[in-house]
This record gives structure tokens, sequence and C-alpha cells, in this order.
């Protein structure tokens, strides 16, 4: 997958307005750059992730990629988003392949929600599958998504798009909103 194939997945679940959202798991920033290509300038991306040296990788990255227009302020911070995340009250969480690497998704998801203010979104972005393997140890389909959501305080998702994946045949992208 390319950039235009990582906003081509979130596109649809992030409103036209200026908002502070945040990258839970953002690695190098794949789908921090995507959603910063989708809100607008003025917007404010908070990057979560454990490795510190992804997140130099993305602090180096973005500074060459919002030279090319007034992009969205990102800002880093080295954090287990399965914890206390501590941040501002959020329009938006984009999780993409992050949440398949905790077990117990349930007190997690509480704490996105709690994150969020009301009718805040949720873009979660997951391989289709509920049959994991090393490399993917918890995965969500869609199917399951959608009986999760609901039982964790989020409106029933929308399926946004999906893409074609060497790696467990598809992944999804899907929007849901804090009830």
């Amino acid at each position: 997958m390319d950039h235009a194939d990582h906003v081509r997945l979130l596109q649809g679940g992030v409103p036209g307005a200026a908002g502070t959202w945040a990258d839970l798991g953002a690695g190098a920033g794949a789908f921090t750059f995507a959603l910063a290509d989708l809100l607008p300038a003025g917007s404010h991306i908070f990057a979560l992730d454990e490795d510190a040296s992804a997140l130099r990788e993305l602090e180096s990255a973005y500074a060459r990629f919002a030279r090319e227009r007034a992009r969205p302020r990102i800002e880093t911070k080295r954090a287990d988003f399965t914890r206390d995340i501590g941040l501002p009250p959020l329009d938006g969480v984009v999780m993409a392949n992050s949440l398949h690497f905790v077990k117990d998704k349930t007190p997690v998801l509480g704490r996105v929600h709690e994150a969020l203010r009301p009718a805040g979104t949720l873009l979660l972005v997951e391989y289709d599958t509920d049959r994991g393997n090393t490399w993917v140890p918890y995965p969500l389909s869609f199917e399951t998504w959608r009986a999760l959501a609901p039982r964790s305080g989020f409106s029933e998702p929308r399926l946004l798009s999906s893409h074609l994946s060497r790696f467990l045949r598809r992944i999804y992208a899907a929007a849901s909103t804090r009830d």
C-alpha cells in the first residue's frame, strides 16, 4: 500500500472542519500523513507510539511533507495507548493496524471513548479476519467490529473502504462515533 491507498481508506471518515485528532500506534506515520492530507490546516494531530525511533522518523519525514502546503500541526508523544493516553478532548482518533496487538480490546476502547468528545469519530483500520498470526496476533474482522463497537459505546461502524492485501487478504477502514 502507498500513501494514496492510506488516504483512500480514511477518506469519508474525516470531516472537513479543523479539529484535534490522535493516531494511536502511529509508528513512522503512514496513516498520520494520510490524516494530515484529509484535515485542513489549523488542525492538530497527536501521533502516539511506544517506538521513539519511529516517532523521530515521522517527525523528520513530516517536516519535508509539510513544506508542500499548509498542513495540520503534528505533535509526537512516546506513549503506550493501552494505558492512559493523557491527551486533551479529541474530535477523532485513528487506530490503524494497532488494535490487533491488543488481546483485551474493551479497556482500550473505553479509554478511546473517554478521550473523544461527544460525537467524536473513531477510524479503525484492520485486517478483515479474526484469525491472527505472529505479526498480527489479535485482528478483528469488520463483522466482529460491528458487534464490539456498540458494546464499547460507539455507533454501529460504517465501512469506509477496503483494500486487498497480500497479508491476510483484505484490510478495511470503518468509522464509528462516540455515542
